[in-house]
C-alpha cells in the first residue's frame, strides 16, 4: 500500500546448502539510507526468529505469507483473529474490539432462492460470535505463542518482531511434539507447518503445508502493506513427506456415508456436511421444506456460473446455519484459517444463495468466511489458494470459462425484477482481490489489444488504488484507508462531478455514494465494457444506459486495453430492454408449469450504445416448486429465445438475441 524504494534482500540462495537456511541476512550495510533500513527490517525479523528458535527461515517465510502475505495490516485482525505477518490468532480480544462496531452485512434483504413463483426465503443476518468458552484453538494460538516465549499478548499483536518470533516458537514447538529434531533441512518440517494453523483434520493441516512448501519450492517478493520488501529464493528441490502430518493425530474429516463424499480437488482439505433437504411446518402451521432444490446437473441443464460470496458470520455459526431446513443455502463453504472446504449441496442440485432462481438453477455458490465491511479482517492466503482450486476443479468440471463473465461475486448477480434489484446483496465488496485471484486460476488479467481498444478490462493496481468507502460501520467516519479492486463511476471526466445514478437501485432518482455497500457507481476487477469516450486522462464506458467516466491515468492505469464481442440496438430500434433473468417465452411452458413474466428491469440500452458480451443462452427455466426427495418432480423448461448475457452495469444482465447486433472487436 505504502509502498517505498527498497534494496531487495535475499533468504538463501537457491540450491544452498540447507544449512545456509539458518545463517544471519547481510544487513543493509553503512552507507543505507534509512528508508533502505527500514525496507528490510520485517526480513531482518525473520532471519532473527529463525536462528533464535533453529527454525529454518525458509519455512517461516512460508507459512507467513501462506497466512497474510506478509502484510501486518496495520495491526487489525483478521476474519478469525489473527494478528501480524504469523497470523496469530487471538479471537476473543478481536471480538472484543470489533463488538462497537455495526454495519456488517452484505447490503441488501434479498430473496435467497429470487424465484417469483414462489415465497420468498430471505435470510437473516447470520452475523455471530462463538459462545465463551467455545473459542477453538486454532483462534487461540497467540496464547500458546504467549506461553512459549514469554511475551505479553498483546506484543505479539502489535508487534511484527514479536509476532514472528511467536509464529517461530509455534513451528519449533510443534517440532518437538512430533519427536524430530529443529533441523536446518526444511524438508524435516512438513508435519510442523501442518499443526501450524492449529487445524483439527488431518486433510487441512496437510493441504496448508502443502502450500508452503509450493511456495518455498518456487519463491516469492513483495513489498508488503506497511511498505517493506520481501524475499523468498526458490528452493525447488525441497520435498514434502505427508506422512509427517500423523504425527499430530489429527483426525480425518469424515462423511455420512462413503459414498456421500464431497466433491473436491484432492490438492484441496474438504469435508462432506450436508444442508437439510426435507419437509417441515412453518411458524404460520403450513408444510414447507427446504433448503435447495433437486436438478440432476449438468445433465438437467449446464452448470454456467461460480458465484463468490463472504459468510458474514465466522465458521461455526455459519456451519450451524448450514443444517437449518428453514435457512438458506449454498454449495461450499470455505474457512479463513487455512482455507478448508465444507460442502453442503451437490453440484447436480439447485442451491438457494444468489437471489436470483436463474442464476442459481445454473451456478454453484461458494461462501468464503469474512465482512465484506471490515477491510482489515482480511481473507488469508490459505483461503484465496483453496478457493482457487476448487474453482478451477468446478471449472473443469462443468466446462465453466475462468473469466468475469462467469465467474461472479455475487454483487454482480442481477435482481430478477425492478422491485428486487434494491434489495440484491453486495458481497463480497470491494475489498475482494479479484486479480489475486485470477493470478491464482492462471488466468491474470493482461492488456489484450492497443491503446485505442474499444473495450477495457477494469484492472486498478489493488495495493496503490485505495479510492475512500464510508459506512463500513455507524460511526459516520471513513472506512479505513484499503486496497480496492473497484474504481468509481462519474458523470463527467472530473472527480468533483456527480456519480453516475441507479435508477433500479433507487427508483426516486437518488445521487448514487461511496457507501461501502452501494453498487450503483462501482466497475470491478476483471469485469469488461464498451469504451465510450476517452479525455485525458479519463476513460467513458457505457454503464446501465450512459456515459460513465472513471479515472484511468496513463502512469497508474485502471483499466487495460481489452479484446472482445459487444452488442449493440439493431437498426431500427431506438431503444431495447434488458432483463435480470434470461426464461424463456410463454409459449414454451408444458401444462402444468405456470409460465413466468419476462420481467424487463428499470434499465433500457440506447441507439448508439454498446455493452460487452459474456455469455449466449436459450431461455431456460428449472421448475422445482415440490418437495421431492427422488428428484422426478422437476422441470427444466427451454425455449427459442435466446439472449446474451451483458455487462451492464456493475451486476450483469441479459438482452435478448432478436434486439441486438453483435459486434466482433478487432482492436
Amino acid at each position: 500500500m505504502r509502498g517505498r524504494s527498497s534494496r531487495t534482500l535475499t533468504v538463501a540462495a537457491a540450491g544452498a546448502a540447507a544449512a545456509a537456511l539458518l545463517l544471519p541476512l547481510a544487513s543493509p550495510g553503512p552507507y543505507a539510507t534509512a528508508e533502505q533500513r527500514d525496507s528490510s527490517r520485517l526480513q531482518q525479523h525473520f532471519t532473527d526468529a529463525a536462528q533464535q528458535y533453529k527454525v529454518p527461515r525458509s519455512v517461516l517465510l512460508g507459512v507467513s505469507y501462506l497466512q497474510s502475505r506478509w502484510d501486518a495490516h496495520d495491526g487489525a485482525p483478521s476474519v478469525t483473529g489473527g494478528y501480524g505477518p504469523m497470523h496469530l490468532t487471538d479471537a476473543r480480544t478481536a471480538l472484543a474490539e470489533a463488538a462497537p462496531q455495526a454495519g456488517h452485512g452484505h447490503g441488501g434483504t434479498e430473496d435467497a432462492r429470487g424465484d417469483t413463483a414462489r415465497e420468498a426465503r430471505t435470510a437473516a443476518s447470520h452475523a455471530g460470535t462463538p459462545g465463551e468458552g467455545r473459542v477453538p484453538a486454532r483462534l487461540r494460538t497467540a496464547e500458546r505463542a504467549a506461553e512459549l516465549t514469554g511475551l505479553p499478548k498483546k506484543e505479539l499483536r502489535e508487534s511484527a518482531a514479536a509476532n514472528v518470533r511467536g509464529g517461530a516458537a509455534l513451528l519449533a514447538d510443534a517440532q518437538k511434539k512430533l519427536g524430530r529434531p529443529l533441523s536446518a533441512d526444511p524438508a524435516d518440517w512438513f508435519g510442523a507447518v501442518a499443526a501450524f494453523p492449529a487445524a483439527t483434520e488431518r486433510a487441512a493441516g496437510t493441504a496448508f503445508a502443502n502450500d508452503v512448501f509450493d511456495v518455498v519450492r518456487s519463491g516469492a517478493r513483495r513489498t508488503n502493506d506497511a511498505g517493506q520488501r520481501v524475499t523468498l529464493d526458490a528452493v525447488p528441490s525441497l520435498r514434502a513427506d505427508e506422512s509427517q502430518a500423523a504425527g499430530h493425530g489429527l483426525k480425518r474429516a469424515g462423511s455420512a456415508a462413503p459414498e456421500a463424499g464431497p466433491e473436491c480437488p484432492r490438492s484441496v482439505s474438504c469435508e462432506w456436511l450436508p444442508a437439510p433437504y426435507e419437509e417441515y411446518t412453518d411458524d404460520e402451521g403450513q408444510p414447507n421444506y427446504g433448503n435447495h432444490d433437486k436438478a440432476k446437473r449438468p445433465g438437467s441443464a449446464s452448470v454456467d456460473y461460480i458465484v463468490v460470496h463472504d459468510t458474514e458470520g465466522p465458521w461455526d455459526v455459519v456451519m450451524d446455519l448450514i443444517q437449518d431446513p428453514t435457512y438458506v443455502s449454498w454449495n461450499y463453504s470455505l474457512r479463513s484459517s487455512d482455507g478448508h472446504i465444507a460442502q453442503h449441496v451437490r453440484g447436480k442440485d439447485a442451491a438457494w444463495h444468489a437471489g436470483n432462481w436463474y442464476v442459481n438453477a445454473k451456478s454453484v455458490g461458494l461462501e468464503h468466511e469474512g465482512f465484506l465491511t471490515d477491510p482489515d479482517a482480511w481473507f488469508t492466503e490459505a483461503m484465496y489458494r483453496s478457493s482457487a482450486r476448487l474453482v478451477k476443479y468446478l471449472a473443469a468440471k462443468y466446462d465453466i470459462p475462468l473469466d468475469r463473465q462467469h465467474v461472479i461475486g455475487h454483487d454482480n448477480v442481477p435482481g430478477t425484477t425492478s422491485a428486487n434489484i434494491p434489495g440484491m446483496h453486495t458481497d463480497p465488496g470491494p475489498y475482494f482481490d479479484w486479480q489475486h485471484y485470477f493470478t491464482l486460476l492462471g488466468k491474470p488479467f493482461k492488456p489484450e489489444a492497443g491503446s485505442g481498444s474499444r473495450m477495457v478490462t477494469i484492472r486498478p493496481d489493488y495495493d496503490k488504488h485505495q479510492p475512500q468507502y464510508t459506512r463500513c460501520d455507524d460511526s459516520g467516519d471513513p472506512c479505513p484507508a484499503h486496497g480496492s479492486g473497484a474504481v468509481r463511476l462519474h458523470t463527467a471526466p472530473d472527480a468533483s462531478s456527480p456519480l453516475v445514478k441507479d435508477i433500479g437501485l433507487r427508483p426516486g432518482g437518488e445521487d448514487s455514494t461511496t457507501g461501502v455497500n452501494d453498487t450503483g457507481a462501482r466497475a470491478s476487477t476483471g469485469q469488461q465494457y464498451a469504451v465510450a469516450d476517452r479525455k485525458g486522462e479519463w476513460t467513458a464506458v457505457w454503464y446501465l444506459g450512459e456515459k460513465a467516466w472513471f479515472h484511468n491515468p496513463r502512469k497508474q492505469p485502471t483499466a487495460v486495453p481489452a479484446r472482445g464481442q459487444t452488442v449493440t440496438p439493431k437498426a431500427g430500434k431506438d431503444e431495447i430492454p434488458v432483463y435480470g433473468r434470461a426464461y424463456p417465452e410463454k409459449e414454451a411452458y408444458p401444462a402444468g408449469v405456470p409460465a413466468q413474466e419476462l420481467s424487463p428491469l428499470p434499465y433500457k440500452i440506447a441507439k448508439g450504445q454498446a455493452y460487452a458480451v459474456g455469455l449466449k443462452t436459450r431461455g431456460e427455466y428449472l421448475y422445482a416448486k415440490d418437495y421431492d426427495p427422488e428428484a422426478e418432480k422437476f422441470k427444466v423448461v427451454r425455449g427459442d429465445l435466446t439472449y446474451y448475457q451483458i455487462q451492464l452495469g456493475h451486476r450483469v444482465a441479459f438482452v435478448k438475441a432478436d434486439d441486438v447486433r453483435l459486434i466482433r472487436s478487432s482492436s
